[in-house]
């Protein structure tokens, strides 16, 4: 939006990635505290209640302040408070749900707002009848976009006629992911032509590292274990088969580009929503689905089997893929936003 001429402020929470993430991007921060709480815990629900009351007023001064022509809440704990102050002080807000299972803080919002985009049909059944709702799909950054196989081989050191399998589970790990692929290491490059990138996340990346040699496989070579790639996009296209937790935005970026995956959805996720995530993708022959429940199972392994030794398969795969994935979702969004705001297209104001 800012290419277009239009100022973007972005309010987060002080503490969380947001914080650095905006001010990386060149966007002005306003930070609002925000915190969940344990179901398990009554007293957290009290504290959260007081801290959410303490919140929204001070959105409400920073509205006062900003005077914006539309707020956007992205389902986050702050997203609460400032969306609320923007129903209070009459101004358009608009939403944003990444997930199959809509979140408390938009389900609370979305009576009140202008609009919702969803990345899946299926999120619209959650909330309120007579709420305007639009398949949106999940932006992901112009660099995914951008990100071709090439490139992205040439930037990792990967030969060009390589089965390569990337396996992440996002910047801090997934650690029954990691297992039981550290398991099955061997098995994989048995066949010479598989080369793993094995982004292992920050706080697993050591143990990884550790237990790899007992299995007879060596760290380097054709298995390579990371901490973290900045890059992920030209990860992605680098890559044949890729396994992953199936969070939104890891199911976007896969989509976006459009890859073989195998998808293995968070246990814990609230609602299970990462189960729905994956089965959107899966339903549209674009992923594999293996329960986290399966790990240590034959299932992870026979997935990895059929695609790798099966080209064709891996890509038909690809190309449902593709076709599940939504490119414009940030230009469909972006349209929204603007109609709510009252600009045409054109971004004339009405």
């Amino acid at each position: 939006m800012r290419a277009d001429g239009h100022e973007v402020s972005f309010v987060g929470t002080p503490n969380g990635p947001e914080a650095r993430l905006a001010r990386e991007a060149g966007l002005v921060f306003h930070a609002i505290p925000a915190r969940g709480f344990d179901r398990s815990r009554p007293l957290s629900l009290l504290t959260a209640v007081l801290q959410l009351a303490s919140s929204a007023l001070r959105s409400w001064i920073l509205l006062g302040r900003l005077r914006p022509e539309v707020v956007v809440g992205f389902g986050g704990y702050v997203s609460l408070p400032v969306g609320a102050a923007a129903v209070l002080r009459g101004i358009p807000l608009v939403l944003h749900e990444q997930n199959s299972v809509p979140g408390m803080a938009n389900k609370a919002l979305s009576r009140r707002a202008c609009a919702v985009g969803v990345t899946y049909e299926g999120s619209v059944s959650h909330l309120k009848p007579g709420t305007r709702v639009e398949v949106t799909g999940n932006p992901v950054r112009e660099a995914i976009l951008r990100a071709d196989r090439s490139s992205g081989r040439g930037s990792l050191g990967l030969p060009d006629d390589a089965v390569v399998v990337l396996v992440f589970g996002g910047s801090r790990g997934a650690r029954h992911i990691n297992e039981a692929v550290v398991a099955l290491s061997g098995r994989l490059l048995a066949d010479v032509r598989v080369h793993v990138v094995h982004v292992a996340g920050r706080d697993e990346a050591a143990s990884v590292r550790e237990a790899l040699p007992r299995t007879g496989v060596e760290q380097g070579g054709r298995y390579r274990v990371v901490d973290y790639i900045e890059d992920m996009g030209s990860a992605i296209a680098a890559a044949d088969v890729v396994v992953s937790r199936a969070g939104a935005t890891s199911i976007a970026e896969i989509t976006a580009i459009g890859r073989a995956a195998i998808l293995v959805p968070y246990p814990y996720a609230t609602d299970d929503h990462q189960t729905l995530n994956a089965r959107d993708v899966t339903e549209g022959c674009g992923a594999m689905l293996v329960p986290d429940s399966e790990l240590d199972s034959d299932a992870l392994a026979e997935a990895l089997d059929a695609l790798i030794h099966d080209e064709a398969q891996r890509d038909s795969m690809a190309s449902a893929s593709r076709r599940l994935g939504a490119p414009d979702a940030a230009r469909r969004l972006e349209r929204l936003i603007l109609e709510c705001a009252g600009h045409t297209d054109d971004g004339d104001n009405r």
